[in-house]
């Protein structure tokens, strides 16, 4: 297959390169990623600019952008037609519940399914060195094959990986976990009047539900969340607004 590497951590990152080392024993490797740190950039993507790509050698660019403008890029031409699969990750650290709402390793898996090719986040549990890659890297190439034959059109996996991961963990297919975030913040006051903000926090919690994505996570297996990419809002929702008449 030829297979598509990105991520959020930056070109030089350890995930990416050992995922993409993985992926190249048995595929056509193009690694595509932020030439600099894109963490919790979210969707974001480069309108009102060029998106420098840099050939750093075979089948290997650094762009100037951030994770979903690589996938971008590459589909549209920069990565020879067709990829087959798309990839963001390792990441370094997990991508749990509403923190795919910010992260920018889900936004390049998101990314390739609204443009139609079968796309997988990869993010490792773990928030603090060191980091050991190889369960994610080899469950990932292992059953890329099984990834692709089960995609559907409007969907991605998030996956995440124990960070102490036995050779073979379960995996289990859950849903994402509410996080509850207590962030703060902090502010200076500079000499000229402006202000300046600092918001930090420490790691969110999570609401653990049997089945979640945090409480299989936290049990040392693997947690495999399909998700919409379609922003499409529950049906009892959507009952819910069309029962009122708005004036």
């Amino acid at each position: 297959m030829r297979v598509l590497v990105t991520n959020d951590d930056g070109f030089e990152s350890d995930g990416i390169k050992e995922l993409a080392t993985r992926l190249a024993e048995e595929h056509e490797v193009w690694l595509v990623a932020p030439d600099g740190e894109k963490s919790g950039a979210s969707h974001s993507i480069t309108l009102r600019d060029s998106i420098r790509a840099r050939c750093l050698g075979e089948r290997r660019y650094a762009c100037k952008g951030t994770t979903a403008d690589c996938v971008i890029v590459s589909l549209l031409g920069l990565v020879p037609p067709k990829v087959d699969m798309v990839i963001s990750g390792i990441n370094h650290g997990p991508n749990l519940g509403t923190d795919i709402l910010f992260s920018s390793t889900a936004a390049g898996a998101r990314q390739g399914a609204l443009m139609g090719v079968p796309s997988v986040a990869v993010s490792l549990g773990a928030y603090a060195p060191p980091f050991d890659f190889s369960c994610a890297a080899d469950f990932t190439a292992r059953n890329l094959g099984v990834f692709r034959d089960l995609w559907t059109d409007d969907h991605f996996l998030n996956i995440n990986f124990p960070a102490k991961a036995a050779r073979h963990p379960d995996s289990v297919i859950t849903f994402p976990s509410r996080r509850i975030y207590r962030d703060r913040l902090n502010t200076y006051r500079a000499p000229n009047g402006d202000t300046y903000c600092f918001v930090h926090g420490a790691v969110p919690d999570s609401h653990v539900e049997p089945g979640s994505d945090c409480q299989v996570l936290s049990e040392g297996k693997i947690s495999i969340s399909p998700i919409h990419a379609h922003p499409r809002n529950w049906v009892s929702i959507e009952e819910r607004y069309r029962s009122v008449r708005f004036t």
